[in-house]
């Protein structure tokens, strides 16, 4: 159901508020670029700094702008399971092609825990769902064995894995089964894990360059890894460079560099460091971006 690239959106801030119409820009930049879909409200997205409000506003406008152009999977998880299912029905009762759910964080549940989160989600919201499984953030690994039990579940379609373990992400491809799409969450781990059946990846590096990273991944998909290895060597020291501090702290500053955006964040995410951007825009100057 969900395969190809898509990009896990900023959300620009201005003066501490949501920047709508930079948020547009952006989307459009996302359109023209040839990606498959958006993902507003992510981590990427800075969501766990949103109000409600305007967690649901950014969902609804991303929607409003992409306009059927590209699918919208939108982040809807929380660590309230009742919270999660709000969101997520916000998210389908206004147009989004489906919903991604991260991990409960903080309250750290156990399998059967998880389990039972995201089944509650999957019984009470009729709209397609991607688990997302982060445990660097959320403090709990979703294990390879609570991915296949919720494979089973009719509107659980997929998987963001972001384990940074090839072993277990191959495990969840084979549990899951044919129709259970997983996508890579972290960008310099797409061409190993298109290469053992996952099918696209959830980016970061897509803000910046979709296109580019396109590429990548359509060359996956279709098998031609001579390719794909080749696009993953020319991105690889921008991939790195977007992660030197935590994200979305070095791609807001990416994309500020190029004039595609401000690098505005809100608190407790701070602006990059002086000694950080000095070697974030030798990389981007070393790879053609600026």
């Amino acid at each position: 159901m969900f395969e190809g690239v898509y990009t896990a959106l900023i959300t620009p801030f201005r003066d501490g508020e949501v920047d709508y119409p930079a948020l547009a820009k952006l989307i459009e930049r996302q359109v023209e670029g040839g990606v498959d879909g958006v993902v507003p409200c992510g981590s990427t997205g800075e969501s766990a700094t949103l109000s409600h409000e305007e967690h649901e506003q950014v969902i609804a406008f991303t929607v409003e702008k992409v306009n059927k152009r590209l699918k919208v999977i939108a982040g809807t998880g929380s660590n309230s399971t009742r919270e999660t299912i709000k969101l997520t029905k916000f998210a389908g009762d206004h147009g989004a092609d489906g919903a991604l759910l991260i991990a409960p964080y903080y309250n750290k549940p156990t399998q059967d825990g998880l389990y039972a989160h995201f089944a509650a989600v999957a019984e009470g919201v009729a709209l397609p769902q991607i688990v997302y499984n982060i445990p660097g953030r959320s403090a709990v690994n979703i294990a390879p064995e609570t991915f296949g039990k919720l494979a089973k579940l009719e509107n659980v379609v997929g998987a963001k894995e972001s384990s940074g373990s090839m072993d277990q992400i191959s495990h969840v491809i084979e549990l899951g089964g044919p129709d259970f799409n997983v996508l890579s969450g972290d960008d310099s781990y797409t061409v190993p894990v298109l290469a053992i059946g996952g099918r696209g990846s959830i980016s970061v590096i897509s803000n910046l360059l979709p296109r580019q990273f396109g590429d990548l991944v359509r060359a996956g998909l279709k098998g031609d890894f001579a390719k794909a290895r080749e696009k993953h060597y020319q991105l690889l020291p921008v991939m790195r460079a977007l992660f030197l501090e935590t994200n979305p702290i070095c791609i807001k500053a990416a994309l500020a560099l190029t004039g595609l955006g401000s690098e505005e964040l809100r608190l407790p995410m701070t602006r990059i460091t002086d000694k950080t951007r000095v070697e974030l825009k030798k990389t981007l100057e070393a790879a053609g971006v600026l």
